[in-house]
């Protein structure tokens, strides 16, 4: 099955993470959570653990974000995890990689499995689809 919506950064907020032991890289890392809410066939709001090396400046770099859902997904109602990543020259996304977490469902979505993706129109409209399946 495929559910589609649109979403809204509701707060991008960076927090202070000091690995250790520190190892200087070409890239600075930073970690930030973030709330997002969710219209259309996914709707709800999540919270997010986000992390990146990323250049403000030229637009390079890699995130990987780990994500709670909660909401519904078409007729359908509860809360699951889903994991993120992508890659970025600075006008492209490359190696995308979107999974519902498994297990991770509660409620009506309690055993949703599947992938799924997150983009951005020209318009800067944030969109997200899940290919999902209950198992």
């Amino acid at each position: 099955m495929r559910a589609d919506g649109t979403f809204s950064v509701k707060a991008f907020v960076p927090t202070e993470v000091t690995p250790e032991p520190a190892v200087a890289t070409g890239l600075p890392v930073g970690v930030a959570t973030i709330e997002k809410h969710f219209e259309g066939e996914v709707s709800g709001r999540s919270a997010t653990v986000f992390t990146a090396a990323y250049d403000q400046e030229s637009g390079v770099g890699t995130y990987v974000a780990m994500e709670s859902f909660e909401g519904s997904v078409r007729d359908r109602s509860g809360a699951f995890n889903f994991a993120h990543s992508a890659t970025t020259s600075g006008s492209d996304r490359t190696a995308e990689f979107f999974t519902i977490v498994p297990s991770s469902g509660t409620g009506d979505l309690a055993g949703i499995s599947g992938t799924g993706g997150l983009t951005v129109d020209a318009d800067g409209t944030h969109r997200i689809w899940l290919d999902y399946e209950f198992g």
